[in-house]
């Protein structure tokens, strides 16, 4: 495999380098690793307490493998997963990697969670610049969409404001990203073509094939295709969800049979997980994993690199005939539940 333009000598494994897979993200400036960082969990958010040494040692020796992309948001833990991929990213090389950050999702909880204006964003971004430590954003993203009244909310208020941005020189591409994918498909299409990727997550897992009835579309309209959270976060593997996952007591009693059979067999459940993603039968740029434990990033990069020994095919074939084949479709996801949830919540926050 010939080098990408991210390749630095003296900093990067050049044979391992050689050996990552590297895929045009849409129409953007960048040639992005099949594989990439997550930086869900590079904070104390939702997955436990961070080991920040440990996952400054696992990030840069991700980087220094040829894994150059890294996508976060705001969001994570309120600016703190911004803030440490910040302080890990002054020993690696700014032509190194690309960094994605995100917009109009802010808090974790009561009135202040969105903001889809256009003054916010504006604002937001130089925030994020800060944090970060850079002096441009590779890739500037709309969060979690479905939250607004409606599309239009975000496309005169955030979506303009971005390409203000962009002409600015703050950022570099603009995309978008939430759970349903409906959503983003009329988003899309009320970007008149500047939208330049989607990001969509847990829609092309071991449990939910949905994202297959929208990646056409994707393709045609040009837009790079970012799939995250692999393992569902969370849900499929072998530690299983957090409390606060909002899949249906259904579903999550499917994901702990696999589990267990994983367990028994000891073969990690997230290691398939990640594997079939990776082998979703169409166009997909990159596949965003959480990468905070060396651990997970050699089950991440051997799941791309080696595929599975026989005795991991032999559990997936079965769990995929046996176990997952017990996910209807009326369960296979959660869209809908938070943003009920939260428009329940904005409704008690206005009477106050």
């Amino acid at each position: 495999m010939s080098l990408p333009p991210t390749f630095v000598e003296g900093f990067h494994y050049e044979d391992q380098v050689r050996r990552m897979e590297y895929r045009q993200l849409g129409k953007t400036h960048m040639l992005v690793s099949k594989i990439s960082i997550g930086g869900g969990t590079l904070c104390d958010m939702a997955y436990g307490i961070l080991d920040f040494d440990e996952a400054k040692r696992t990030v840069i020796e991700a980087l220094r493998r040829g894994i150059n992309y890294i996508d976060t948001a705001v969001y994570y833990g309120e600016g703190q997963s911004e803030s440490n991929i910040g302080k890990i990213l002054k020993e690696v090389p700014r032509e190194a990697y690309y960094i994605a950050t995100k917009t109009c999702r802010f808090e974790r909880a009561g009135p202040n969670q969105f903001d889809f204006g256009y003054e916010r964003t504006i604002k937001s971004v130089d925030e994020s610049m800060k944090r970060l430590g850079v002096d441009y954003i590779d890739l500037y993203q709309l969060h979690d969409v479905e939250f607004a009244d409606n599309i239009d909310e975000v496309i005169n208020g955030a979506f303009k404001a971005c390409l203000e941005l962009k002409q600015m020189g703050k950022i570099r591409a603009i995309g978008i990203n939430g759970y349903p994918l409906s959503v983003l498909k009329e988003g899309i299409c009320k970007g008149d073509g500047k939208l330049d990727t989607v990001l969509t997550y847990s829609r092309y897992v071991l449990t939910d094939d949905s994202l297959l009835e929208y990646l056409p579309f994707f393709n045609d309209m040009n837009v790079g295709v970012i799939c995250a959270a692999v393992q569902a976060m969370g849900l499929l593997t072998n530690n299983g969800p957090q409390a606060w996952h909002p899949a249906n007591d259904e579903l999550k009693a499917i994901a702990a049979e696999a589990s267990e059979f994983c367990k028994s067999n000891e073969v990690q459940l997230g290691k398939l997980a990640a594997y079939h993603s990776m082998n979703i039968p169409g166009k997909v740029g990159t596949f965003l994993m959480g990468m905070e434990k060396m651990e997970y990033l050699n089950h991440n990069l051997s799941a791309m690199l080696d595929g599975l020994n026989v005795k991991e095919m032999n559990v997936y074939k079965t769990l995929m005939n046996s176990v997952f084949s017990k996910v209807k479709k009326e369960i296979q996801h959660w869209e809908g539940f938070e943003v009920s949830r939260y428009r329940n919540e904005k409704k008690t926050w206005q009477k106050h």
